[in-house]
């Protein structure tokens, strides 16, 4: 049983094991340095479970058949930092010449967009408002997906405290957002229009192999930080198959494509753009 007066140990082992199993199953690289991190977020496991070892706790997940503790496991290790807005360029770059080429195309049906690390669903929304302000009469849709379910559902219910979307300018944040009232205030919720126009989805980016549709335009920003060069050249394969011919790859400012092998285009900072045929 789990004692809250007893210290606990993560062993070299156990650290060891943690690794492993967040590299095998998100393809993110932890650390020596992060021991201290595993050890504060895997407590709480431990404490639901009344365990009182990091080495019970590890013996658990792996003889759980029904995998629900291992995505509990990646829930607690990985890192959900985003907020709205977030590097804006992006949301101008799609809202412009994107959206002018995709048009051009005359390729008919929605512009599909695919947020491929929606994390808390600040990305996915900024996406959606940019493209209802910009051009109300374009017809979009956008699947959100990400391998946090935590994160997802906070995504899903779009509820956000009022810090949270101090970045979105006051106009937009009236047209998009309602503000909490009696027990939900200091909160604000994305509105419905807005939420019914968003497919979110759990989804591991390293077991995809084919979603079911090609997008016109993915993004996947500040998640390919995490991942080593065997990694990031697995991912990216993998998004490259999804874009429809001329489709555009967003990445984050903070990541790059060198070491990768991949045919895409190098357009402005972090956008790449898949060839015509």
């Amino acid at each position: 049983m789990f004692d809250a007066s007893q210290e606990l140990v993560l062993t070299d082992r156990d650290l060891r094991k943690v690794v492993r199993l967040v590299y095998d199953h998100s393809g993110i690289t932890l650390h020596e340095g992060k021991r201290s991190l595993v050890m504060a977020r895997l407590q709480k496991r431990l404490r639901h479970h009344g365990m009182s070892s990091f080495s019970a706790y590890l013996t658990h997940v792996e003889r759980d058949a029904s995998g629900e503790e291992l995505v509990l496991l990646l829930d607690a290790m990985t890192t959900n930092h985003t907020y709205f807005f977030r590097e804006e360029q992006h949301f101008a770059y799609l809202t412009s010449r994107v959206l002018s080429e995709w048009r051009a195309r005359g390729s008919g049906g929605p512009l599909r967009i695919w947020c491929a690390a929606c994390s808390t669903g600040e990305e996915p929304y900024t996406i959606a408002m940019s493209l209802a302000d910009t051009t109300p009469a374009v017809e979009f849709g956008l699947l959100a997906s990400d391998l946090s379910t935590k994160a997802l559902k906070a995504a899903k219910a779009g509820v956000y405290k009022m810090a949270a979307v101090q970045s979105v300018p006051l106009e937009v944040l009236r047209r998009h957002f309602e503000k909490g009232m009696g027990e939900q205030a200091g909160f604000a919720r994305v509105s419905a229009n807005l939420r019914r126009r968003i497919a979110f989805r759990n989804m591991n980016l390293l077991e995809i192999g084919d979603a079911g549709e090609r997008f016109d335009v993915i993004f996947c920003r500040n998640v390919m930080i995490y991942f080593d060069t065997l990694v990031q050249q697995r991912v990216v394969g993998m998004l490259e198959r999804h874009l429809k011919p001329n489709g555009y790859l967003f990445i984050s400012h903070s990541e790059n494509l060198n070491g990768v092998t991949h045919d895409l285009r190098w357009m402005a900072p972090a956008v790449y753009q898949r060839g015509a045929a």
